[in-house]
């Protein structure tokens, strides 16, 4: 009985710790919806003014790769859509951006695995508005903009390994685009910043053929 406690014992140990190797690979998915909720400011000629609150889609592809044991770094590709009205205004704004990520793994002897990670990276935006009345001035934004900026992120959570490929994620995210335009000689500064709840999925591609995926 205890050499089958003994085996089990190593046999678990062995799962967890072949999950997130160096060499190894993993490619994941994650999505947020209804649980995003987002805020931003506008600064012109000194003054600031809170925007409206947010609720967005969003879905995040990356790949990654181990460098060590537990941290892989690789990059996220970032879609996010929303539609806000706010005083008579209506905005519909898509975001693309990609981030070069770092991700570490935390190892519990388990099928958990907690996780944080950082990145920074590009993004653009392109905003259709229509104004009924902004509290900025409806001609600065008429149509169509199209916005490039710096862009960065924070990430934590937990994998569960469903097998020894594939894992389902829960964490929650912050991140923050950055733009800096002109319009009429006067500077404009935006910040948007975005916090969410999200699920998804990764699947950890070994380095080395496993004998089973159970």
């Amino acid at each position: 009985m205890k050499k089958l406690l003994l085996v089990g014992a190593i046999a678990l140990c062995g799962l967890s710790n072949a999950q997130m190797t160096k060499g190894d690979w993993v490619i994941s998915g994650n999505t947020g919806l209804g649980f995003n909720a987002a805020s931003s400011t506008v600064k012109a000629n000194g003054e600031s003014e809170d925007g409206p609150k947010i609720s967005k889609f969003s879905i995040t592809p990356s790949v990654g790769y181990f460098v060590m044991d537990g941290l892989a770094v690789g990059i996220d590709l970032g879609l996010d859509s929303e539609t806000n009205k706010y005083d008579g205004d209506k905005t519909t704004s898509t975001r693309f951006s990609v981030m070069p990520t770092a991700t570490y793994y935390f190892n519990t002897d388990s099928k958990f695995f907690p996780f944080i990670g950082v990145g920074v990276g590009y993004a653009t935006s392109k905003t259709k508005y229509s104004s009924s009345g902004s509290i900025i001035d409806p001609s600065l934004f008429d149509g169509n903009l199209k916005e490039d900026g710096l862009a960065w992120k924070a990430k934590a959570g937990v994998t569960y390994m469903a097998t020894q490929s594939l894992g389902i994620n829960l964490g929650v995210g912050f991140d923050q685009f950055y733009t800096k335009n002109t319009y009429f000689n006067t500077e404009v500064k935006t910040t948007r910043n975005n916090f969410g709840v999200n699920v998804g999925f990764s699947y950890f591609i070994k380095s080395k053929p496993q004998k089973s995926d159970k």
